[in-house]
């Protein structure tokens, strides 16, 4: 039986609910139909109380802690954030300004976001990308942006923006199956280790 890959889903919206936890829902249950996940969901605005004046991850609580190191331990990064005024929301970029530097290294991650209209939408190559590209992480080729015409009431109701998570998700899908295939050979390798260890 296939392993899961370990996935973070970050919602980096200051409200709840929010287009950017649809957006995101929707991404999960189109990844869900291609490959076996093992999601947890960071949303930011459960942090913010905590994060917002905090500049040092060991004053942080337990709670933002344990959403830090579910970030740093997934295998497979789904991030989200919502545009105002063009840019992502500033405790959105402090929540990774508090992520170990080089936790994210070689990983995966699917990008998206939201805004008022499709002017916002270069956000994602613009700020996204080098955010994730500075933590060397593999941003895949297809990142998806949603409008308030497309969201509605918690729900995609676009076909466009259908479309354009079905692609994204296609894109991703041999990143990830290679992912997986190359952690089940390192799991069995070190079983097999195990077993000589123990034999001898």
């Amino acid at each position: 039986m296939s392993r899961t890959i370990k996935t973070a889903i970050v919602n980096g919206s200051l409200s709840k609910p929010s287009r950017t936890r649809a957006l995101l829902d929707a991404l999960q249950d189109r990844l869900a139909e291609e490959l076996a996940l093992d999601v947890e969901v960071i949303d930011l605005v459960d942090l913010i109380e905590d994060i917002g004046p905090t500049l040092y991850r060991n004053n942080l609580s337990a709670k933002s802690v344990l959403a830090l190191e579910t970030i740093e331990s997934a295998e497979f990064l789904v991030v989200g954030a919502p545009v105002f005024r063009g840019s992502v929301p500033g405790l959105f970029k402090h929540l990774f300004d508090l992520v170990e530097l080089q936790a994210l290294d070689g990983k995966p991650v699917m990008l998206a976001a939201t805004g008022g209209s499709a002017r916002h939408s270069l956000v994602i190559d613009h700020q996204l990308r080098p955010l994730f590209a500075f933590f060397q992480t593999l941003t895949l080729p297809i990142g998806v942006y949603g409008t308030p015409e497309e969201i509605q009431d918690g729900q995609v109701v676009s076909e466009a923006l259908r479309q354009r998570i079905d692609l994204a998700v296609q894109l991703a899908v041999p990143v990830l199956q290679t992912l997986r295939k190359k952690t089940e050979s390192a799991a069995h390798t070190a079983e097999v280790v195990q077993l000589e260890v123990k034999a001898a």
